[in-house]
């Protein structure tokens, strides 16, 4: 296995994926597709749609910043659009698609660029709402929406009653809001993704934990413990919920089945590297945690387990892999990203 393979999910769409791409009608439409999770989402649906025997296109609209990314794409019949969101006419130009994937956000740098937070994650959803008011729509938002809960709990439910923390998790709630007013308003079937967090071997938390012990770094434990989900599971879990948009606006957890001990990961990680393992900081007994059941009810469970990520990502940092440099700020507790 190549580190291209790993680096891309392997881009082997299930049986189930396969079939519920045929059954999504009309194209696809990824908006903010040039980020951490959308160019092999894109990749992803088009595979699909190709081994489904189906005729429909896959667009994909970001700035992309990284002409690479935007070239590549191409290469794979993906139909690319490159643009700003927040210039109205090139948002009003884009194709009138049946199914809208929606990943669009600002986190990072969050703390001291608050307006921009959020015109993109609050003002902006609402003028997407409207454009694509005929279409179904997933909308990527976050866990960061819950309160952090006891561990002992399991993870916040569907039916948890929101406490964001901080602006950008405030923000998020705000997307959220701005979705379910147009989808009454609208009658526009959407589903609210709510995802915490997704790995590959280029980002995520697993990456950042390995990372620290292979760099000799100390493991702060406050946030003792996380949901972690293999990129590729989250990506067709995405495609897939195309299927489950409801009005009013659906709720849907999405991580993975373990509340995973931070510590435990560390430790795998020290043992794969053969280094040893600093801590500072002792476990609180709350965490920003998710509980996926009604998910897995849904789609199954992911079929990227928690050992094959460890194990996928040690060999990736062992091997100087790339990656990118987007920490999740998973240890944060006030909020402040």
């Amino acid at each position: 296995m190549t580190k291209e393979d790993i680096l891309y999910d392997y881009l082997r769409p299930s049986q189930q994926l396969i079939a519920d791409i045929g059954r999504i009608k009309g194209d696809i439409l990824i908006l903010g597709a040039g980020g951490k999770m959308g160019p092999s989402m894109a990749r992803l649906a088009t595979e699909a749609i190709r081994q489904s025997g189906t005729e429909k296109k896959v667009f994909a609209f970001s700035r992309f910043s990284d002409q690479t990314v935007a070239d590549e794409l191409k290469t794979y019949g993906v139909e690319i659009i490159k643009g700003d969101l927040l210039n109205d006419a090139e948002l009003l130009a884009l194709p009138d698609v049946p199914n809208v994937i929606y990943l669009a956000g600002y986190k990072f740098g969050t703390t001291g660029n608050e307006p921009y937070t959020w015109i993109m994650n609050a003002y902006l959803p609402g003028k997407v709402a409207e454009k694509f008011k005929n279409s179904n729509i997933v909308v990527f938002s976050s866990g960061n929406i819950y309160p952090l809960s006891e561990v002992v709990l399991g993870g916040s439910t569907e039916d948890t009653s929101t406490a964001p923390v901080g602006e950008y998790a405030q923000s998020c709630l705000g997307r959220e809001r701005m979705f379910q007013y147009f989808s009454r308003k609208n009658q526009t079937p959407m589903l609210l993704y709510r995802l915490n967090y997704a790995n590959d071997v280029s980002y995520g938390i697993l990456l950042e934990i390995a990372l620290s012990v292979y760099d000799g770094k100390s493991i702060n434990l406050a946030m003792g413990n996380v949901n972690v989900i293999w990129q590729g599971d989250a990506n067709e879990i995405a495609i897939r919920s195309l299927l489950h948009c409801e009005i009013p606006a659906r709720i849907l957890n999405v991580t993975g089945p373990e509340t995973v001990s931070v510590r435990w990961i560390a430790q795998e990680f020290g043992k794969i590297f053969n280094k040893s393992v600093n801590f500072t900081s002792c476990e609180e007994q709350s965490a920003l945690l998710s509980n996926a059941a009604e998910c897995f009810k849904i789609f199954g469970y992911p079929s990227v387990t928690l050992k094959q990520m460890v194990e996928l990502i040690g060999k990736w940092v062992m091997e100087g892999g790339k990656t990118i440099n987007k920490p999740t700020h998973f240890q944060e507790r006030e909020g402040k990203y």
